[in-house]
């Protein structure tokens, strides 16, 4: 315990993000990585945590938003829109450090500009509507603790 005193306050900051992250997991029978990266979050805030707050609070809401518009876009097949909007929540996920979900937007972005492979459009956006769910969820933990986190 002297040790983690004596440590610098960044060094301890993130003790304590992985140690959190490892109590979080502890419940579940095989230990996952959080969906979430929050590192350029960080980074971009400067450990601002009501900035922080705030872009948590934009990205929970955006990404129920984003869901019941893709739903929309896909049973309409408007699939011009629905690449516009794959191209606005992959920078929502990207902030939040969901990447491989970042990558598959744009997969879907392009392919929806282009009109290719529209089978592979409802995987995606089901993808999609999973992982920002358990993010969010996540999120929440981090916004209770922030001072854990940031």
């Amino acid at each position: 315990m002297l040790k983690l005193l004596s440590l610098q306050l960044s060094t301890k900051r993130k003790l304590l993000y992985i140690y959190t992250k490892l109590y979080l997991l502890a419940g579940k029978e095989i230990l996952e990585t959080m969906k979430t990266d929050l590192s350029y979050l960080r980074e971009m805030s400067g450990g601002n945590t009501e900035l922080v707050l705030e872009m948590i609070d934009i990205f929970s809401n955006q990404v129920v938003e984003f869901a019941s518009e893709m739903d929309d876009l896909l049973k309409s097949e408007n699939y011009e829109l629905l690449g516009k909007l794959a191209h606005k929540a992959k920078s929502s996920v990207s902030i939040m450090g969901l990447n491989d979900l970042a990558l598959e937007l744009k997969q879907l972005e392009n392919n929806a500009r282009e009109r290719k492979n529209p089978s592979s459009y409802p995987v995606i956006v089901e993808k999609f509507k999973q992982e920002t769910a358990e993010a969010v969820k996540e999120l929440i933990i981090v916004a209770k603790n922030i001072e854990l986190y940031f």
